[in-house]
């Protein structure tokens, strides 16, 4: 009885040109689909409905829908539509909540407390590692830590909330048979078996560019809140922000180094009114009204107030001054015996970020041929990477 429910689902969402909005409105009119198929011509033109619309509905694919339930039932696929129960409560409540949720995996994992964390598909090193440490910390705490499965700030984020041991759900802009970068295969099925891999998309539907977005809208209206940890002023993940925004809920972005391109679309949010972060508590400070509510981890926010330990960075104080107050905390880098002292100097001054030659030149003092030799020097050895905008940073 359940595939004779679900096979009508299936019929409608194959309609062309249906959409989330349309079918939601046919929803609240008509009550199922059904009763959706069934009214005919007259009562869909009474509402509205395009005569292509109309000729669609009349004519529903079939065979397609037996093709999508023999799919679901060989991959072990749970569809979640939209009048159930199970279906996650924040997503039912944004503009355009998807009719059909296809998942691999967990799908009460769906109506947890989530965080979604996104950002550019080709960060820096630093950025790698925040959003690594940010999911693994954020994840161990007890947030399930939710992203788009994309290279970069997306892919470091699952990865990190399995070193914690935590939760994580992809939101796929394909359809669940197919994965996306292909390269991802072997996170997206570790997904599937220990989190959830979810979609709003048939079985069989390409990488197409428009389904990123509306990707994006599932990411941030299942979450409480959205993370960017590095965004260009073009990102994709400003788009999430910005769905985010639209429907209500918290946007977080992780500062950097004026000089980086990678982190003006974080300095524009902050700019707008996004919570500048610099620590896991900044992110539950904001949440915490919600925690009860959800029944999250008792001992969530006791555990989220400890401050992020910094990746790869070693904190020391400045040497003392006179007075009663000591210097603010300097970022510099390990000693290594097997280093010059002029080339030390320039890796402390690579610690924060990314930064341009010019910029060097004018904390270092160091003529530019000879900062330049020194960044190729060091980029052979390793320790240092250049990225677009001839900006240089620590590598790993």
């Amino acid at each position: 009885m359940k595939d004779q429910a679900l096979a009508y689902w299936l019929a409608l969402l194959r309609v062309p040109g249906i959409g989330p909005i349309n079918f939601m409105r046919l929803i609240q009119h008509f009550g199922d689909p059904p009763q959706i198929l069934a009214a005919g011509n007259a009562e869909w033109q009474r509402i509205g409905l395009t005569e292509k619309l109309r000729r669609h509905l009349q004519q529903p694919d079939w065979a397609g829908v037996d093709k999508d339930l023999q799919w679901i039932e060989n991959s072990h696929c749970q569809v979640i539509t939209l009048n159930e129960e199970i279906y996650p409560p924040l997503l039912r409540k944004i503009h355009d909540p998807p009719p059909l949720l296809f998942v691999l995996g967990n799908p009460q994992l769906l109506s947890s407390l989530q965080l979604a964390i996104v950002g550019t598909r080709s960060p820096s090193a630093y950025g790698q590692k925040i959003a690594h440490e940010f999911s693994k910390y954020l994840s161990s705490a007890g947030f399930t830590i939710t992203s788009g499965l994309a290279l970069g700030i997306d892919a470091a984020s699952h990865w990190g909330t399995f070193a914690g041991n935590g939760k994580t759900i992809a939101v796929a802009g394909t359809g669940l048979d197919r994965v996306y970068p292909a390269q991802h295969r072997e996170l997206a099925h570790k997904i599937a078996k220990e989190g959830a891999l979810i979609s709003e998309f048939l079985p069989g539907t390409p990488a197409n560019k428009e389904n990123f977005p509306r990707r994006n809208r599932i990411i941030s209206g299942l979450s409480l809140g959205t993370l960017i940890v590095e965004a260009s002023l073009h990102s994709g993940a400003l788009y999430t922000a910005q769905q985010a925004l639209e429907q209500g809920r918290e946007i977080f972005a992780i500062p950097g180094s004026i000089h980086n391109p990678l982190v003006k679309g974080c300095h524009k949010l902050i700019k707008e009114g996004a919570k500048l972060v610099e620590s896991a508590s900044d992110i539950a400070e904001e949440l915490f009204t919600h925690l009860p509510k959800l029944g999250a981890n008792s001992h969530l926010w006791t555990s989220l107030q400890s401050p992020l330990k910094q990746p790869t960075l070693l904190a020391k104080p400045a040497p003392a001054t006179n007075s009663n107050d000591s210097e603010p905390l300097l970022l510099t880098i390990a000693p290594d015996n097997n280093l010059e002292p002029e080339y030390t100097q320039l890796l402390n001054l690579l610690c924060n970020g990314p930064i341009s030659i010019d910029h060097l030149v004018e904390q270092s003092g160091f003529r530019v041929e000879v900062i330049s030799s020194m960044l190729l020097v060091l980029e052979l050895q390793g320790k240092v990477t250049s990225q677009t905008g001839g900006l240089y940073l620590l590598t790993d």
